[in-house]
């Protein structure tokens, strides 16, 4: 079993970051404008095509934010997973895509697996695999298992953007093709160091990588693991 103890000290010291978010990263597609706004942690929002996307809606505050069209949720912890904020964003209407082990703990949610793939609104979404290799609470436990958690890559407007979720440098990661821009988690113990979330970059290298979920690590180590390279790292606050 996942290690609660430790996942309530983890969540308590976001708890006690100040919510502010930092400004919004805008992309040129075919469909049009993207706005990406991060919020907090693994959270953020996007909004193209006068619809608004959420991903784990967790961490931060939403307040002045949009309601949501969509929301895409990766996994079952608490730093991912808040049912009084997705209470708070969502609409009669909105549409929450997650994987199965989320189905369980929240009601009204569209279940998609590792692999599996599905459209809502104007965006095409993709689950992929997020999971660890070799971290966990304990001998023969991890953190996150392998096919209960979903990373996702968006597509809008032909250019894909990736979502790792909670994983280490696994060899899905690695495989990825033709991916704009990805958003890349590393934290210990939970998932990565910055030089193997480096090396998983320069494996599928997309055009421009944010490092994010990086609460404790130094992503200017990650930058410089990427340095000559080509791909464009950017370094942005997300806490």
């Amino acid at each position: 079993m996942y290690n609660g103890g430790t996942m309530t000290r983890y969540l308590f010291a976001f708890a006690l970051a100040a919510a502010a978010f930092a400004a919004p990263e805008n992309f040129q597609t075919t469909a049009g404008a993207l706005q990406l706004t991060p919020i907090q942690h693994a959270s953020l929002m996007i909004q193209a095509g006068g619809k608004t996307l959420y991903v784990d809606p967790a961490e931060g505050g939403y307040d002045g934010l949009p309601q949501a069209d969509y929301i895409l949720l990766t996994d079952i912890h608490g730093d991912h997973l808040s049912a009084p904020i997705i209470s708070k964003i969502k609409k009669p209407d909105t549409v929450i895509v997650a994987p199965k082990a989320v189905a369980a703990e929240l009601s009204g949610v569209k279940v998609l697996s590792n692999g599996e793939k599905t459209t809502i609104g104007p965006f095409a979404v993709e689950a992929v695999p997020m999971y660890n290799l070799t971290r966990g609470p304990s001998a023969g436990q991890l953190f996150h298992d392998k096919g209960r958690g979903n990373g996702y890559i968006v597509t809008y407007g032909g250019k894909r953007f990736y979502f790792s979720g909670d994983t280490e440098a696994i060899p899905e990661m690695k495989a990825l093709k033709n991916i704009d821009v990805a958003f890349v988690c590393m934290n210990l113990p939970y998932t990565m160091t910055p030089q193997e979330a480096a090396q998983a970059v320069r494996a599928f290298h997309p055009a421009i990588v944010y490092p994010y979920h990086y609460m404790g690590s130094d992503t200017a180590e990650f930058a410089k693991a990427l340095a000559g390279t080509g791909i464009d790292v950017r370094l942005r606050n997300w806490y």
